[in-house]
Order: structure tokens, then C-alpha cells, then sequence
């Protein structure tokens, strides 16, 4: 039995039902990419005389002083093989048609998933030649509005607050974007969000309770539909973004700074996913799109300020902001 799936624009089909993913009732389309979960390529046993090249390593070790990711090249089969420190391996085909993933068994499948709908579905993404933002998306007035920063800036935060007030979510921590007739498009993810615990606090206050993803990961599950929350199904035009910048005790935070058009495109080209896998003709491309886009969606850098209990008049300042740009 298959379950099939519909993320980031891609029609998924896997051979175990992956955690928090909603499977597409009926399907007229052959799947985009095969998942082989609690698999590999290798038939037990095979014997294997390929040779792997070192193509990536993260910067961020372990307690052991362990990368937490690396990723090898294997000659003869065009396989992408990713290692995390934890021991949990993905691998996928060039094309980015088909992936295997398999786990220790101190782990779970929930664990796995915490990669595959993460960084890994991400450098597939790359692979089939879309760019992806580091960042979270949510809609307003039929249109998507990106937040967008590195680790910690509070992406999935700024999309929690704003869910709360209304906005349905579309993406968490990798938006997927599509160039449609001159317009951009950001692709819908899956109906839930990944918040830290103090993130939590923020949103809701200390006496909220959310489960964890998975036993051996401590951020919490915000699911959209179990907290009346909404999620968007569908693909939206892009309608700004809005940078993330440090936490600011002035007294007019949060407040809004306007970008030069190559301080927004450094911004994109530094919160860009999986540029370090990138070869020269695809990083060319992603420069072309980002000017692209940059010349029909407005960018500003958002200062939120540090006093996480004026959470709501971030939010204020996201709509003002945003009906000043459509107006």
C-alpha cells in the first residue's frame, strides 16, 4: 500500500504513511518523487564497489564534535547520500525523482520525518530546480507574505502570531517559489508549525501545552487543525517579504527599515536553500530569479522588538505595512 501526498508542489508517494502529512484522497497524476522509507538502495548483502565523494559538511557539530550533516556524491549511480550525526541516512537520485531514508533503531520514523520534511525535501527541491527561501509563509488578502531569516530569527513564530490572528499558513522554514507569468508563487507546505518551547510561550503564554514531533526532538508541534488554526492548500503570488533582523529594545520597536535593492538581494542570496550544493549554472539561475522577483515583490527588514509580551504589535506592524504596499 501507497500513500500519496502533496507537498511544495510535489506529489509524493510513499511506501509508509509519513507523520502529520495528510494523504491526497484521489489522485488523477503519477507521484513527482518515490519514497522508499526504513530503506536504502542496496539490496542486502550487494556488494558495493562505488566510490563516494565528500561534497558537503556541516558547520554545526555534535557534543562529540561530529558534523551534524554530511553529504557524499556516488560515482556510477548519481546518488546523493546524506549522513546526520544521529545516524539516520537519506539518499536520492539526481534528478530528485526518488528517495530512500532509513534510521537506527534507537530512532523513529517521526524522527526521520523531522529531516525528510526539512532539509531534506528542501535539497530535493534544488535538485528539480526551484528556489527555496529559508523562511515561512502565511496568507493575507489572497496573496502569500514570506518571513525570512536564518536560524533562530523567529520565522515559524511571526507565522504562529500571525496564524493566530487570522492567517492561514501556508509554509514553515523552507518556502518553495514557482515563476508563473511573470508573478511568483509560493508553494503550500503542511498543516502544522515547528516552535521551540519559548516560542510557544510567546505565542500563547506559559500555560500552553504542545506535544513534541518526535521523542528525541524538543520542539513542539503546532498543529493547524487541532488548534483552530487555518492551513492554505493552494499556491499563492508572492506579495512581499519581510526580513528578520535582531531583537531591538528601542522604544519604536517593532519598526520596518527599507532595503536598497542590493541589500534585498544579499538578504534573499544569504537565506537562499542549499546554496552550498549549488554548481555554477544553478546558482547563476537563482541569482536571475531572485532579481526577478526582486523587481515585482517589495522587500522590507522587520525589527521586532525584544520584549516578547508587545508580541501583537508585530503583527500590527506586518498589516500596516502590507496594506501600504498594496494601496
Amino acid at each position: 500500500m501507497n500513500f500519496t501526498y502533496s507537498v511544495f508542489g510535489l506529489l509524493l508517494s510513499s511506501n509508509l504513511p509519513i507523520p502529520e502529512l495528510i494523504p491526497e484522497k484521489t489522485s488523477a497524476s503519477s507521484p513527482c518523487v518515490i519514497i522508499h522509507m526504513d530503506a536504502s538502495p542496496y539490496t542486502a548483502g550487494e556488494i558495493r564497489n562505488e566510490q563516494e565523494t565528500l561534497t558537503y559538511t556541516s558547520a554545526y557539530i555534535d557534543e562529540t564534535g561530529q558534523p551534524a550533516l554530511r553529504i557524499w556524491k556516488i560515482a556510477g549511480s548519481g546518488l546523493l547520500r546524506l549522513a546526520y550525526y544521529d545516524g539516520t541516512q537519506f539518499w536520492m537520485n539526481h534528478e530528485g525523482t526518488e528517495l530512500w531514508a532509513q534510521w537506527p533503531n534507537n530512532l523513529t520514523i517521526e524522527d526521520a520525518a523531522t529531516y525528510l520534511l526539512g532539509p531534506v525535501l528542501g535539497l530535493l527541491l534544488r535538485l528539480r530546480g526551484v528556489t527555496c527561501l529559508h523562511a515561512s509563509a502565511v496568507a493575507l488578502a489572497d496573496h502569500a507574505i514570506a518571513f525570512v531569516g536564518s536560524e533562530g530569527a523567529g520565522k515559524s513564530t511571526t507565522a504562529a502570531l500571525m496564524a493566530r490572528k487570522g492567517c492561514a499558513v501556508i509554509s514553515d522554514d523552507v518556502v518553495a517559489l514557482v515563476e508563473r507569468n511573470g508573478s511568483f508563487y509560493v508553494y503550500p507546505a503542511y498543516p502544522y508549525l515547528c516552535l521551540w518551547p519559548d516560542s510557544v510561550t510567546m505565542v500563547y503564554g506559559p500555560d500552553k501545552q504542545l506535544p513534541s514531533f518526535s521523542p528525541n526532538w524538543d520542539k513542539r508541534l503546532l498543529s493547524l487543525t487541532g488548534n483552530d488554526l487555518r492551513f492554505e492548500a493552494q499556491a499563492l503570488p508572492l506579495g512581499a517579504i519581510f526580513v528578520l533582523g535582531e531583537r531591538n529594545s528601542a522604544p519604536d520597536a517593532p519598526f520596518l527599515e527599507q532595503l536598497t535593492p542590493r541589500e534585498g538581494l544579499l538578504a534573499l542570496v544569504a537565506n537562499s536553500y542549499a546554496t552550498n550544493l549549488l554548481d555554477k549554472e544553478m546558482r547563476v539561475g537563482e541569482f536571475e530569479f531572485l532579481g526577478r522577483m526582486l523587481g515585482r515583490v517589495p522587500i522590507r527588514r522587520l525589527v521586532p522588538r525584544e520584549d516578547p509580551a508587545r508580541s501583537d504589535e508585530l503583527c500590527d506592524v506586518i498589516f500596516r505595512s502590507y496594506e501600504a504596499i498594496k494601496t
